[in-house]
């Protein structure tokens, strides 16, 4: 990893890289030891933890003290992101944001529609929100099969296998133009761009990146620069992004939105993390944890559900302190076992912070689940405190509300 990280030059300091100008200080979360973190992989006997342990108690920022100030149910629904049709809110979506208080929202289908259209999306789903507690809305704009948003008003985005092809600052120039598309709709989070690696020889079988020329390239170094540019444009733009699948769907062969999907060969120290080195030292504002299993690493566990994966890997050895959002838990297959406001709860217990939920209708199930869980342990009360507080940075940080 040292050489990895000189590479990408990522200092010793990186677990001291902040989302913005106010990162919250979270209450202490039990972490896992790095011997623990490390089983059973060869590899992961390197691994360190970067906090100093000498440090002096950061003053607790503005964004930590208003959501100290939340009620629970508050605290819960700005923890969820809620899926809504690009079609139009309806009814029952719109009872069930009410009902939990989600603080997000995400814009799920393939539809065309124009860039007023998804304005008027926005409006509306805006008008659910308040002054003290607006709305996120948020699209996953990745590009080629997938791009949400795209009908007048939009660029039709290239996939990122030909993103990948063009020179890192045309990429960064015309990211910042589709961002700019989007932000002028009302849409301040894109969930991409995806940072997962998919060696050549498992391009064909990749059902989930591969398949679907979602990666930027088959070797981790040339692929870590386009997505540094695609993070810096959309950046530039006002627009916040999010890395997405960790630790990386490159080497499975199933979808987790239809089936549960086994990784067997990604270890500790994967040089394929150079593409998220590279994103969370561009300034991504968020990363998406995958819900497959990856076995090298936590054996029978889905990364969502991993605190080995989540707080020992992506918080303390890759030092990623902002938002840590998981892929879909409403109407994945991965996940479908799990109970909904179980799979909400564990993934919090991990060391998540935003819940992705397709279904609205489990919306309700999951704040009540969060609110439980909060009033029986009050070091799991504490952790929903300080993730509230990094999803409140993220949104005053594209001028979705203010945390003063």
């Amino acid at each position: 990893m040292a050489n990895l990280r000189a590479t990408m030059g990522v200092a010793a300091g990186v677990a001291a890289l902040t989302l913005g100008a106010c990162a919250p200080t979270p209450a202490p979360r039990a972490t896992v030891a790095p011997s623990s973190v490390a089983a059973p992989s060869a590899s992961a006997s390197e691994m360190t933890t970067l906090t100093s342990p000498s440090a002096a108690p950061a003053p607790v920022s503005a964004c930590l003290q208003k959501a100290q100030t939340l009620t629970p149910e508050e605290q819960a629904g700005q923890l969820l992101m809620v899926g809504v049709s690009t079609a139009g809110l309806d009814s029952a979506t719109t009872d069930a944001i009410r009902r939990s208080k989600a603080g997000s929202v995400v814009l799920l289908g393939s539809g065309l529609t124009t860039r007023q259209r998804a304005a008027e999306i926005s409006a509306a789903v805006g008008a659910l929100g308040s002054s003290r507690l607006p709305m996120l809305v948020a699209v996953d704009q990745e590009g080629g099969q997938v791009q949400r948003l795209r009908g007048e008003g939009f660029t039709r985005i290239p996939s990122a296998v030909e993103q990948g092809r063009l020179d890192v600052a045309d990429l960064r120039a015309q990211a910042e133009e589709w961002g700019g598309e989007l932000r002028w709709a009302g849409v301040r989070f894109n969930l991409a761009p995806t940072a997962d690696v998919v060696p050549a020889a498992k391009v064909s079988t990749n059902a989930p990146i591969g398949k679907l020329q979602r990666h930027y390239g088959t070797e981790p170094e040339a692929a870590a620069e386009s997505v540094r540019a695609f993070v810096e444009g959309m950046g530039a733009a006002g627009v916040a992004t999010s890395l997405k699948h960790f630790p990386g769907l490159g080497e499975v062969t199933e979808n987790t939105d239809f089936a549960a999907a086994l990784d067997t060969d990604t270890v500790i120290d994967d040089e394929g993390w150079a593409t998220f080195l590279a994103g969370i030292e561009a300034g991504a504002s968020s990363v998406m944890v995958s819900s497959a299993v990856f076995e090298q690493i936590d054996p029978g566990v889905e990364a969502v559900f991993s605190e080995r994966i989540v707080t020992g890997i992506l918080r303390d050895h890759l030092g990623f302190d902002g938002v840590v959002i998981a892929d879909d838990l409403g109407a994945a297959a991965a996940v479908a076992d799990t109970p909904p406001g179980e799979r909400a709860v564990r993934f919090l217990e991990a060391g998540g912070d935003l819940v992705i939920n397709a279904d609205p209708g489990l919306a309700a199930e999951m704040s009540s689940a969060i609110m439980e869980a909060a009033e029986a342990d009050p070091a799991f009360a504490a952790d929903v405190t300080a993730s509230v507080g990094r999803v409140l940075e993220l949104k005053e940080s594209v001028d979705v509300g203010s945390c003063d």
